[in-house]
This record gives C-alpha cells, sequence and structure tokens, in this order.
C-alpha cells in the first residue's frame, strides 16, 4: 500500500480528495489536516509515501511548508486555485501540480506519476531480489522471481512458488508494503500476482499457471490503468 495523507484549509477540498483517494485501491489514507502544524507532528512521527498539500493556506504558504519535510522519501503533489504558483511548486521538487477545481481524472494521473517515483526508490531497495517470511517457526527466503501468486485467507497468506507452497500469518495489505509495487498487483481482496507471470486477461479474470483469478470490482479500474500504461 502507498501511505498518504492531505492537506487543506477548505474542509470541503479535503472532502474531494478523501472520495478520490478511497477509489484508489493501493492508497491507504492516514489522515487529512485543516492545519498544518498538526500534520507536521503526524509526518514527524510517521512519513508518508504522499503528500497532498494545499499552497494557499492563512498560517504557512504550502511551498514553504513543504520545505520542511523530507521529499526524497515524500512525493508531495500541489493542490492549489491559483495557476501562478505552479513554477514555484516544480522549483521545489513537487511531483505534480493539480489545479482546482480537481478532477478525477487528472487527479488520477498525479497519482501514478507519484507512484512511479514511489516504485523506483522501492526497486532501489530491493535489488537483491527476495524477502522473508515467517513459516513453521523459522524465517523463510523467498525470490520475489518464484513467486506465482499469492493468496489471502483471512490473516494469513499463501505464496505459491514452483514446486511448492508457503503458509505464513500476515494480511495482504503487509505483504503488499514488502513487495515491489511496480512488479506486483492486488487484483483482488484475496490475490497479488506478479505482472509478469500473466498469461492472458479477460475482462474479469486472469489466468497464471492453469490458475483462474477473479479481478476484484474495486480493483478493476487500476488494474487495467496499469496494464493499459504497460501495452502503451
Amino acid at each position: 500500500m502507498i501511505t498518504c495523507i492531505a492537506i487543506d484549509d477548505e474542509p470541503l477540498a479535503l472532502e474531494i480528495l478523501k472520495k478520490y483517494i478511497a477509489k484508489i485501491y493501493f492508497l491507504d489514507l492516514k489522515g487529512t489536516f485543516t492545519d498544518p502544524f498538526e500534520a507536521k507532528k503526524l509526518l514527524d512521527e510517521t512519513p508518508v509515501d504522499i503528500l497532498f498539500l494545499d499552497i494557499q493556506m492563512p498560517d504557512i504558504n504550502g511551498i514553504e511548508f513543504s520545505k520542511t519535510i523530507n521529499k526524497k522519501n515524500t512525493a508531495v503533489v500541489f493542490t492549489t486555485a491559483y495557476s501562478e504558483y505552479a513554477v514555484d511548486g516544480f522549483n521545489v521538487d513537487a511531483i505534480d501540480y493539480l489545479l482546482k477545481p480537481i478532477e478525477y481524472d487528472r487527479f488520477l494521473k498525479a497519482v501514478y506519476k507519484a507512484k512511479e517515483y514511489i516504485d523506483y526508490l522501492g526497486s532501489q531497495e530491493l535489488q537483491d531480489g527476495y524477502i522473508f517470511v515467517k513459516s513453521d517457526y523459522q524465517m523463510v527466503k523467498v525470490n520475489l522471481k518464484d513467486i506465482i501468486y499469492i493468496e489471502g485467507l483471512d490473516d494469513y497468506i499463501k505464496i505459491y512458488l514452483p514446486q511448492k507452497s508457503i503458509l505464513t500469518l500476515m494480511t495482504l495489505k503487509t505483504i503488499s508494503a514488502k513487495l515491489p509495487s511496480k512488479e506486483f498487483i492486488r487484483v483482488h481482496r484475496s490475490y497479488i500476482v506478479p505482472v509478469t507471470k500473466i498469461e492472458n486477461i479477460s475482462k474479469s479474470k486472469i489466468k497464471i499457471a492453469d490458475k483462474e483469478i477473479p479481478i476484484g470490482v474495486s480493483y478493476s479500474e487500476s488494474f487495467f490503468a496499469t496494464m493499459d500504461k504497460k501495452m502503451n
């Protein structure tokens, strides 16, 4: 999951962002704030992946606020009603700039732009290509290239490999945070699949190694958007 927060002094603007964020399955909203100083407390304790930040706020300018956070680990997406701030926004290494009123399609484009940056950072951290999971009272090494698919079973997950499967006490949400999101995608509330293992795709399911995996309704839009980007 990709974590995010939104800061805007207008509650209505925050409600729109909350609605948009809720439509994107891989976004995990950690909070919305009308007070940037309250948001800063959270960011100091628990950094997030994406910050949606209004520029025009009464107590502090959003551009100045962005200078107080570590933008190497947090992708900043500015939101404002004033287009003249665009240049200033990009001068402080913002990922994107959304002009109000924000359309959902434009918001989605900004989110995927931020996701590409986050995926890049993740790929740098996962160059070794493996993770460890706990199974049968021991830590087991799992090579990412060997994963065929992952199935969620309540509080457990089953990782399917060529010659065996591994059962571990973990949720799909937790394992998703460990995997490079550029290579693995959640297609259903019960399944995560490696993109390279997909053999064919229909409207409602995909096939991997003779296994038909359903595409969940709430995951469909993001899944097909990701696949469209890989084909273009």
